[in-house]
């Protein structure tokens, strides 16, 4: 049934041959999976995958046999041949990950290089992706944009400067930032954040789609308490939204006309630089705070 609702539905579009087709699928829910994924899939002559066993499973769920395959981190540059030559005999070759849409944090980004690079078309198909499914629900509306780093480096100094990074690039940028964090490293990362930045908010995205999600947001203070609270919160793959921390709006000072800068000196000269700025600020009606700057720069000159 479900062939025929993706045959029905997306069997009237065009599906060249000799071309990639990079084929998101369900991060965790496989009723996410698109009709058009479903109808690629049914016409893929080849199938590369980052793991044939999870990707045989998904197929046979869908009702489909297919050639798979193998195609990951670890040899993805010689599987990479395979599939232009795949092209080069005219097949539909369908890529997938294992959950979520090819090469983002995931293998694909060198395949889709190498199949452009050799001339063959790469066709995308929108769907599943854990990062805009956890953006979309953190309602971080000072964000402006947002930044992906993935998974952080595992340890070391490597992984402090990359940490640095993450917990101010919002704070400089105004964006939010989106990383990944495997579950034996979750306490260790809400420790290390809480101290950088305890007031900082983040949404925590756990088990995104399945049966056990959790999404919350929480001060940074308040996450290693959050996660203590229940044992099973140190388990499952997390998606973590950084919110933007915008700087604060830089006022200039006020434009004072010649006259107004000389009482100003005068006043500064013969009184307390905070005196001096009440005064001026109640007389001219300007910010009392950049009239003290202005105010302490007068007595310098004067000095």
């Amino acid at each position: 049934m479900l062939l025929q609702a993706a045959q029905q539905v997306a069997g009237g579009q065009q599906y060249p041959k000799g071309a990639l087709y990079l084929v998101p699928t369900p991060i965790g829910n496989l009723a996410d999976v698109s009709l058009r994924a479903v109808q690629v899939l049914a016409l893929a002559d080849v199938v590369a995958c980052e793991d044939t066993r999870v990707t045989g499973g998904l197929l046979r769920l869908l009702g489909l046999d297919k050639r798979l395959m193998a195609l990951h981190e670890h040899n993805e540059a010689e599987a990479a041949a395979g599939v232009v030559a795949a092209l080069a005999d005219g097949h539909r070759v369908a890529y997938v990950s294992d959950a979520g849409t090819p090469a983002v944090s995931d293998p694909g980004a060198r395949l889709v290089a190498t199949v452009r690079e050799s001339g063959y078309r790469v066709v995308p198909l929108p769907g599943p992706s854990s990062v805009t499914t956890a953006l979309s629900a953190a309602g971080d509306v000072t964000a402006q944009g947002f930044r992906f780093l993935g998974f952080l480096p595992a340890k070391g100094g490597a992984r402090d400067a990359a940490l640095d990074i993450a917990v101010g690039a919002g704070a400089r940028g105004g964006d939010s930032i989106v990383l990944f964090e495997a579950p034996h490293r979750i306490a260790a990362l809400a420790q290390a954040w809480a101290r950088r930045a305890p007031d900082s908010r983040v949404t925590l995205a756990r088990e995104l789609t399945k049966q056990f999600e959790e999404v919350v947001t929480l001060t940074a203070a308040d996450w290693p308490a959050w996660l203590q609270a229940d044992p099973h919160r140190e388990r499952g793959e997390y998606v973590i939204v950084a919110h933007a921390r915008l700087a604060p709006a830089v006022v200039d000072a006020p434009t004072l006309s010649p006259a107004q800068a000389a009482v100003l000196q005068a006043l500064a000269a013969h009184l307390p630089v905070k005196q001096a700025a009440g005064l001026m600020a109640d007389l001219t009606g300007l910010p009392r705070k950049q009239l003290y700057e202005l105010a302490q720069q007068a007595r310098d000159a004067g000095a």
